[in-house]
């Protein structure tokens, strides 16, 4: 029978030497392997596991109660925040009000793109927002994460080197393998009707799309928030308030020392 993953997470009550030890050997005793073990924030430890039945980890479950050292706090088949979890020891923190919102800080740069990777590399249509504040690092978070999923990515729109604005593409760059970054602000403030041809073109595309700053993308266009799978938001820390007041200032003027790429 082929071994299958859980996730165990455990929070300390009194973290006295050798608990861990005891644990591991707890899990000997009962046939399951670790794969990987890691601490998740606030005195949490998370395993992944692997083990044949079920019925284990029920029974490890029902042993591990009768501890007045630790308080199970998990166990279920993994997630991938549990993935993410265990490997960067700190989880992902949603929106309250919105669970598909996910924010992130600079220092959690590796955290980010790593979970951006993973939904990168799932089959299909997704579209992604990113919202935050010029030079925070969205668009190079972007491009290091299609690396490490193996993805190409094409600029539709973009900000990162020169202002850059798409008409067409050619052939081979239709691809459900790309993946296509649009920068909101400059296809709302600066694009033709091509671009904006070629923007739906690539939105019917069975593939992952990433827009940079989605508020003001929908506020010129007829695509809702809804229409969003995830939307992240990158902080230069906890307390940055995400604003657009200098984007809607009326100054983004054809000669105001941009240079631009129109393709």
């Amino acid at each position: 029978m082929e071994k299958k993953e859980w996730y165990l997470e455990y929070e300390i009550q009194y973290n006295r030497p050798g608990l861990l030890g005891d644990i591991s050997s707890l899990l000997g005793m009962m046939s399951i392997n670790i794969v990987t073990i890691n601490g998740v924030e606030n005195s949490h430890r998370g395993m992944l596991l692997l083990c044949k039945e079920e019925e284990q980890m029920t029974r490890l479950k029902s042993i591990l109660d009768t501890m007045d050292t630790i308080k199970v706090t998990k166990l279920r088949k993994p997630k991938l925040r549990d993935r993410l979890a265990v490997r960067h020891g700190r989880y992902i923190h949603s929106d309250v009000d919105d669970r598909k919102t996910f924010r992130f800080n600079r220092e959690d740069l590796g955290l980010l793109v790593d979970f951006m990777a993973e939904l990168f590399m799932k089959d299909g249509h997704k579209l992604i927002g990113i919202r935050g504040m010029p030079r925070v690092g969205k668009t190079e978070s972007v491009v290091a994460s299609s690396v490490c999923a193996n993805k190409r990515w094409l600029f539709v729109s973009s900000t990162l080197l020169k202002q850059t604005v798409r008409n067409q593409l050619i052939d081979d760059e239709y691809s459900e393998d790309n993946l296509y970054i649009i920068d909101g602000i400059v296809s709302a403030r600066r694009a033709s009707e091509q671009h904006w041809q070629l923007v739906r073109e690539i939105m019917r595309l069975p593939a992952t799309k990433v827009i940079e700053h989605p508020d003001i993308f929908v506020q010129e266009t007829e695509y809702k928030m809804d229409d969003f799978d995830y939307i992240i938001e990158l902080r230069n820390n906890d307390d940055e308030e995400i604003t657009y007041e200098t984007v809607e200032k009326p100054s983004m003027s054809m000669n105001d020392g941009f240079s631009m790429f129109d393709f």
